[in-house]
């Protein structure tokens, strides 16, 4: 039986602080750290060695996520030298020729919004997506609200909770459930797919009316899709098709050489790093040595925006796991195990009560509107809650990181960046966006749920 201490009674105590500041739609950076201060300064009893702890905590965070921060950065920098090139562009024209009608709007507007996500991130394929493929889904007869819709449930949700290429949701739920981010790849794919696909059918489905609706109405009469041409590079058109080629051939080769976990970060951070310096040279051999630092600056701002948040919170629950000894020094308890353990020896825990409650744990952490901020505390308290009660971790941790990216990502929180910009795009309501999302994202959460409680 495991003895809980005043120090496993103090980390009870701020982690349901956190959560219900979550609820209350409040900041948690706060509670945190003062969290992280009261925890270090219980265990070491003087002031300058909490001060270093506090500061420890985030260099240990800042560590783990770095690699995150770094491939997103680059991605996104690459992405503004293929805007620069008008590269961007002539991707996306050429798939206007086959919206057809709102039902190949819906689906392919969609299926690009996922694939670009997968590899630029949502906020960043939004802006891209949003600006050249959202006018051509609407003239085909997809009302904004369907197209915001789309782009929402199939790039923030469905891309970003699997995470499948950038992998940086994998990388934080495995580190805060100390287990292999290989481990967790595969429950991710299936999960992710699994909300996803059955959330857009749904919403299809359930607002098929609005589509009837939208093409009679004199909104959709007045619409034009004739905006002016942006200034393309002679070089535009190779880029355009050598870019994904480029990306297709780097997933060929991650999955027939077994390029995994940090082999397959660095190849894509490389690639797109690569892909950067030849676009800005080639865009403008002159003012390449501006240009390149202007992109990477773009990059890096938007990566560190989105993380500053999160890497103090991520500090706070590092202190339950097992890198509390890296923290705090040799010996710290890891204290959200023990409570872990705890609870499961009071608690007969079955399967679908710890996936239903990482479910709805996941959620809650997502109310602050960064469905990233929550994973350090539902991977932690997959392998607390999942090890004693002998249940798979990975896809305990998998169930969790569904909860809060589906959540905070951007399709149940109104105030979330990537739903508001999403909003902003298709010119429709951020609250009225939260609205249609609803529905058939709880249906897909609960159908994946019931799944992964079979795979467990």
């Amino acid at each position: 039986m495991i003895e809980l201490t005043l120090a496993h009674g103090m980390y009870a105590f701020f982690i349901f602080l956190v959560i219900t500041l979550m609820i209350i739609k409040k900041d948690v950076v706060i509670a945190c750290l003062l969290g992280s201060f009261c925890l270090a300064l219980n265990y070491h009893k003087a002031i300058v060695p909490t001060i270093q702890s506090v500061f420890e905590g985030l260099m240990v965070a800042t560590n783990e996520l770095l690699v995150i921060i770094l491939i997103i950065s680059l991605m996104v920098a690459m992405l503004k030298s293929l805007n620069a090139l008008g590269a961007d562009y002539i991707m996306f024209r050429s798939l206007g020729r086959f919206i057809k009608g709102p039902t190949a709007a819906y689906i392919v507007l969609g299926l690009v919004m996922y694939t670009c996500s997968l590899f630029f991130w949502p906020t960043p394929a939004t802006g891209l997506v949003g600006a050249l493929l959202i006018p051509f889904a609407i003239r085909a007869g997809l009302p904004p609200i369907l197209a915001a819709v789309a782009c929402n449930i199939f790039g923030h949700g469905m891309a970003l909770s699997g995470d499948l290429v950038i992998q940086g949701a994998l990388k934080l739920s495995s580190n805060a459930a100390n287990i292999p981010v290989e481990s967790i790849f595969r429950p991710a794919l299936i999960l992710s797919l699994t909300t996803g696909l059955i959330s857009g059918a749904v919403a299809y489905f359930m607002y098929r009316g609005d589509i009837k609706a939208f093409a009679n109405s004199e909104e959709h009469k007045k619409i034009s899709i004739d905006t002016e041409e942006p200034k393309l590079h002679p070089a535009a058109t190779v880029f355009a098709v050598g870019v994904p080629i480029v990306f297709l051939i780097i997933i060929f080769a991650m999955i027939t050489r077994g390029i995994k976990g940090g082999s397959a970060s660095a190849l894509l951070g490389g690639t797109g790093l690569v892909l950067l310096f030849i676009c800005t040279v080639v865009n403008s051999p002159r003012k390449c040595f501006e240009d390149i630092v202007k992109h990477l600056r773009e990059g890096f701002l938007f990566g560190i925006k989105i993380f500053t948040p999160v890497i103090p919170i991520a500090a706070f629950f590092f202190l339950g796991s097992n890198e509390a000894g890296e923290i705090l020094g040799k010996g710290a308890p890891a204290l959200l195990f023990d409570l872990g353990g705890w609870v499961a020896a009071q608690v007969p825990l079955n399967k679908a009560f710890l996936a239903f409650g990482l479910l709805i744990i996941g959620y809650l952490t997502g109310l602050d509107g960064s469905g990233f901020s929550g994973l350090p505390l539902t991977g932690s308290l997959a392998a607390a809650l999942g090890a004693p009660a002998g249940v798979d971790v990975a896809t305990l941790a998998v169930i969790g990181q569904m909860g809060a990216i589906w959540s905070g990502g951007g399709c149940l929180t109104f105030w979330a960046f990537g739903l508001a910009a999403t909003a902003g795009m298709a010119g429709v309501d951020p609250q009225e966006l939260v609205r249609k999302n609803l529905i058939p994202v709880v249906i897909g959460l609960v159908a994946s749920t019931i799944v992964g409680v079979m795979m467990m």
